[in-house]
């Protein structure tokens, strides 16, 4: 799924009508998305398997009445059960259906129980509302089961555009979807609803997908690979960018600490933290390759962004809350250049909302806004409602920047619409300072020189496949330190060359 396009369902209706209107016939594109359930299927369930097959009264049942002849001429046990009549069938499920030579039970008098998968072509990712009845107590009843089930583009129950569920749905092992992701794959709860997500190809051209006009993605290395910062044979420390991190006071000065370790570690060539005097020996005592400068407020920050070497500043990471931490916010804005707010910068515009978005403009540099539910909350008041991707979307436009949604299903979107949905994140990365590391991240893939949109995306991935790759009992302190190891994997970089033995 790196990069894939993620297309709504209205999106999804308009790219089968695009390739239905170009020449390639509907059932065509059913019996293509039908075998690649049963090859999933196949895969699940081993020969001899027993296999119960729900289908619906709609095209995802189709689906699954193609499957099912597939997997029965595979030499599987298949029992095909129909929630409703199936002379009711309409369009390609009809043609689908008259494939299926075998009997047809009753799906509202299914027991799971008795077979070794199940495959849940009931309702699809259209579905506009509450199961209830038959179809309800059948859901509840496969949940109940615990069999395997692999899923025909979505669970039964879950909205194909919010991952949420609308009453009971369906909790796969494996979803198999078609062409694209949708939104509800990616976010929660949508994606631990799905299980493994496999994205079929069934002949829709990216040109297709394009048309649909969407810009949404899965975050992943093919959507910002091209504009990841690469060092040239002539590359230094001054090249790389220098990345400034304000401090918070004596005794609050870890999270700075975390979030330039951060900054260092993803390749800024050199690196601040901006700190009160009273903060700067419990700095001092931990700082080696990170540079260190007295800097007790607005006035001293305005000192020190005379030298424009410095052209990227986090700010937030225990910096505290209240006006102090709103006027080094303006200064950095003023100043023009790359900004990353987290934590308390965050919260000391709670209700001030427009006077962010206000001095951003005014400095006319880029800004990443990096908050996690609390946060927003406090400061997108007006976005609650929809989706994650949609709060998102409209927060980064209220405020002209980018904004990381952070979370389980973190979402990076950008004012011009773009937005990207993180589906690598790893439960280990909930843990005191974390964030800390990721505006580091962000702040220093923004000193490379790295687009804001593309910066952010980036610092989400590696921030998650670093706690993907150290797995449990990971503290923040590690996520720098893992960086060497998941960059080399993400640049194809093998090591020197050693001279041959002997």
């Amino acid at each position: 799924m790196d990069g894939c396009r993620v297309l709504t369902t209205a999106q999804m209706r308009e790219a089968y009508a695009a390739a239905i209107a170009a020449g390639t016939a509907g059932i065509d594109l059913m019996r293509r998305a039908g075998a690649a359930v049963a090859e999933r299927a196949a895969a699940m369930a081993g020969p001899g398997a027993r296999v119960l097959v729900l289908c619906g009264p709609g095209n995802n049942g189709g689906d699954g009445f193609v499957a099912a002849g597939l997997l029965a001429g595979a030499g599987r046990a298949v029992t095909l059960a129909l929630l409703g009549a199936r002379d009711a069938l309409k369009g390609d499920a009809a043609l689908a259906a008259q494939d299926w030579s075998g009997p047809v039970a009753d799906a509202a008098a299914a027991v799971p129980e008795a077979f070794d998968l199940v495959v849940d072509a009931l309702f699809g990712a259209g579905l506009t509302r509450p199961l209830d009845g038959a179809a309800a107590a059948l859901v509840a009843r496969l949940n109940r089961a615990g069999r395997p089930v692999l899923a025909v583009d979505v669970p039964s129950g879950l909205d194909g555009d919010t991952g949420a569920p609308r009453g009971e749905a369906v909790r796969a092992g494996e979803t198999v979807t078609f062409a694209a992701p949708k939104p509800g794959h990616l976010l929660q709860p949508g994606r631990a609803l799905c299980g493994r997500i496999t994205v079929a190809e069934i002949g829709l051209s990216d040109e297709i997908l394009a048309g649909t006009g969407t810009t949404a993605f899965a975050n992943g290395p093919a959507l910002w690979r091209a504009r990841f910062p690469q060092l040239a044979a002539d590359s230094h420390k001054y090249t790389r960018g220098h990345a400034l991190i304000l401090s918070g006071p004596a005794t609050r000065t870890g999270a700075a600490r975390l979030a330039a370790r951060g900054a260092l570690r993803v390749g800024a060539g050199l690196v601040t933290v901006a700190a009160p005097h009273a903060a700067l020996p419990e700095n001092a005592a931990h700082l080696t390759a990170i540079m260190l400068r007295a800097c007790d407020g607005a006035d001293d920050l305005d000192d020190l962004l005379a030298d424009e070497r410095l052209n990227a500043i986090v700010a937030g990471p225990g910096l505290g809350v209240g006006g102090p931490t709103r006027d080094l916010v303006r200064v950095a804005a003023e100043a023009g250049r790359a900004l990353v707010l987290d934590a308390d910068a965050l919260t000391s515009f709670s209700a001030k909302r427009d006077e962010l978005a206000a001095m951003l403009a005014e400095g006319g540099g880029t800004a990443v806004l990096t908050p996690h539910a609390g946060e927003f909350a406090r400061l997108f008041p007006d976005c609650a409602e929809g989706s994650k991707l949609d709060r998102a979307r409209r927060a980064a436009a209220a405020v002209d920047a980018v904004v990381v949604f952070k979370g389980a299903d973190t979402v990076i979107a950008a004012p011009d619409g773009r937005a990207a949905i993180n589906h690598n994140g790893a439960p280990w990365l909930g843990t005191a300072g974390s964030g800390d590391v990721l505006g580091g991240f962000i702040g220093g893939l923004l000193a490379q020189g790295m687009p804001p949109f593309e910066a952010a995306a980036a610092a989400v991935w590696l921030h998650a496949e670093a706690g993907r790759r150290h797995g449990p009992g990971l503290i923040a302190e590690d996520l720098p330190e893992l960086m060497p190891g998941v960059l080399a994997r993400l640049l194809g970089w093998a090591g020197p060359d050693r001279a041959p033995a002997g």
